[in-house]
């Protein structure tokens, strides 16, 4: 039997199996669903167990389990690790959903649930592409481990040492993932960077209590004004971050790498047109793409402070707040980044106002040269399914655990991924296109029959 009769007769049979899973709202990041989320890594285990992995394994940690598989029976044969996770995203705001996010209903193609692009979807074409061949051929043509995580959604802050505490039950010869997206439909991709990340929350005082603006206003400090000539001092006219030392360790776009975004065909007044700007904007002297694959950025996440209630009230307000976040690239240090970008805080604070920085999230940029054979193999293998071979991109998001396990694992990392950047991941109605979920089990198939 053909793969594409074996996944046709049995695709409602896999999906009816990958909605079980879709319906555990294992939401790493809420206490309350710490139950779900343990729930979730058993239903793997037991899922992993019927498809006919071997030495299943689940791995407490001090926060949420780490689930390890393998088969190994292809001695000589490459042995590929492949990595997911199994927890999701809050569900916030719920009004939006037209659908209750851990009830998956299938519309138009479309798989529609919380986790079912990020990441549950895309784990569970690896697990049925391993057990089709399994069953089709009563072994696997290459070595298999599996390592998936409970807590991608929050840092993955368990899975570094583990990694370290288990390099050689974890080695291998690639780290197989598919948690990214194909750059459009029809039009499949494969990502050899991820941005980095550094972030940090900022928060502006004044006065012991706020203070009424008719009494006080242009006597004093206002902890509003102070914070936001302070945030506007971090870019310049021209979209570059002004903060010394910022751009250490930051690659010049070499031609070939531009020239490989100019490949990718993206059209800025369509992307324009469909977010409803008048413009797009960046850092001067690049275009959008290369912007948010290759470029480091300094954003505003959140500002906040003063009233905030219906109406008027005149006050000056004693504190104002702020989060910030930096995606990084190349071989740009978070620590250095956020001690860099700490001191411009301290140093151009208005006088009367002081300023405090909490830094938080710290994860470096992960690059792999396109022309590793194994990712050319994987190009080779898209090509094959979906008659157009994978461009190599750039991406802006982060998944900071890659970097750790290129390095720690001293292996490339190969991903692989069959989403779309509208499938609203970490949005309400979150959902995977199916048609992707069917070329995506053949695609992963003909990669493991011929790296």
């Amino acid at each position: 039997m053909s793969y594409e009769t074996y996944f046709s007769t049995h695709r409602d049979e896999h999906l009816e199996e990958l909605k079980q899973w879709l319906r555990i709202p294992s939401i790493s990041a809420l206490s309350e669903h710490k139950d779900d989320v343990l729930a979730a890594a058993h239903w793997l285990t037991d899922t992993l167990k019927k498809a006919g992995l071997e030495n299943i394994e689940l791995h407490p940690t001090a926060g949420h389990p780490v689930i390890y598989a393998d088969y190994l029976h292809a001695p000589g044969k490459p042995t590929i690790l492949v990595y997911g996770h199994y927890d999701v995203q809050p569900v916030d705001p719920l009004n939006l959903w037209t659908t209750p996010p851990f009830e998956p209903e299938i519309r138009d193609g479309k798989l529609y649930a919380r986790g079912a692009t990020d990441d549950k979807g895309q784990v569970f074409i690896h697990l049925k592409a391993i057990e089709a061949i399994l069953k089709q051929e009563g072994t696997l043509p290459v070595n298999i481990k599996l390592c998936i995580e409970g807590e991608e959604e929050i840092g993955s802050a368990n899975l570094p040492p583990f990694l370290e505490a288990n390099k050689e039950k974890l080695a291998a010869d690639a780290v197989l993932v598919s948690d990214t997206s194909l750059l459009e439909r029809g039009r499949p991709a494969i990502c050899t960077g991820l941005r980095g990340l550094g972030s940090l929350e900022v928060s502006v005082t004044t006065a012991l209590t706020d203070l009424h603006s008719g009494s006080y206003g242009g006597g004093v400090p206002n902890a509003l004004h102070a914070l936001v000539s302070l945030l506007s001092s971090l870019h310049d006219d021209k979209g570059r971050v002004s903060v010394e030392g910022f751009y250490d360790g930051v690659p010049e776009l070499s031609p070939m790498l531009r020239e490989e975004f100019v490949k990718q065909g993206v059209n800025e007044d369509k992307i324009r047109e469909g977010l409803g700007l008048d413009a797009l904007y960046g850092e001067e002297g690049y275009s959008f793409v290369e912007r948010i694959g290759a470029r480091p950025t300094l954003e505003l996440n959140g500002v906040y402070g003063g009233f905030q209630g219906e109406g008027s009230k005149t006050v000056i307000p004693k504190e104002a707040h702020a989060k910030i976040t930096c995606r990084l690239v190349g071989d740009q240090d978070p620590q250095h980044i956020l001690d860099a970008v700490e001191a411009h805080l301290k140093a151009n604070i208005q006088t009367g106002a002081k300023v405090h920085v909490k830094q938080m999230e710290k994860a470096r940029a992960f690059n792999i040269d396109p022309s590793n054979p194994i990712l050319q193999t994987a190009a080779d293998a898209y090509g094959k399914v979906y008659g157009t071979r994978a461009l190599f991109t750039k991406d802006g998001g982060s998944i900071p655990i890659m970097e750790s396990f290129a390095r720690v694992l001293e292996a490339p990392v190969v991903l692989m991924g069959f989403g779309l950047d509208d499938e609203n991941l970490h949005a309400p109605d979150e959902h995977f296109n199916l048609e992707n979920f069917d070329k995506g089990l053949l695609t992963i198939v003909e990669f493991l029959k011929t790296v």
